[in-house]
């Protein structure tokens, strides 16, 4: 039997809780290499245009697998860049644009920049 745990909704999930990285505790390095990849920054460009929690996992157009997609999803978790709760099946973003810019001032506007 697989072991459960209530999702943000109340419902059940079978998959782990993702673990977040405060942005206070990553190094420049770690930032740079999160957002070094295109397919990372497009994730980054379509957070920064959409609301908190508006963005499920499936929602992204971009032409990786679903498991590479995932990777890509905990690179930016782990660079403090990315916060993810599950609401029953799905699995919702939020750029943390705030706590990013206060560790790195300017870094993520680059980021943006470049994609308008």
């Amino acid at each position: 039997m697989v072991a459960t745990r209530p999702a943000a909704d109340g419902t059940a999930s079978h998959r782990a809780a993702p673990v977040h990285v405060e942005p206070a505790d990553v190094s420049l390095e770690a930032a740079l290499v999160a957002l070094a990849d295109p397919v990372r920054r497009t994730l980054v460009r379509e957070l920064a245009g959409a609301t908190d929690w508006e963005r499920t996992c499936g929602t992204f157009d971009v032409p990786v697998t679903k498991a590479t997609l995932s990777r890509h999803f905990s690179v930016l978790r782990e660079a403090g860049l990315l916060e993810q709760r599950d609401a029953g099946p799905r699995r919702l973003n939020r750029l943390r644009r705030a706590e990013f810019d206060a560790r790195f001032p300017g870094l993520l506007d680059l980021v943006l920049r470049e994609g308008a």
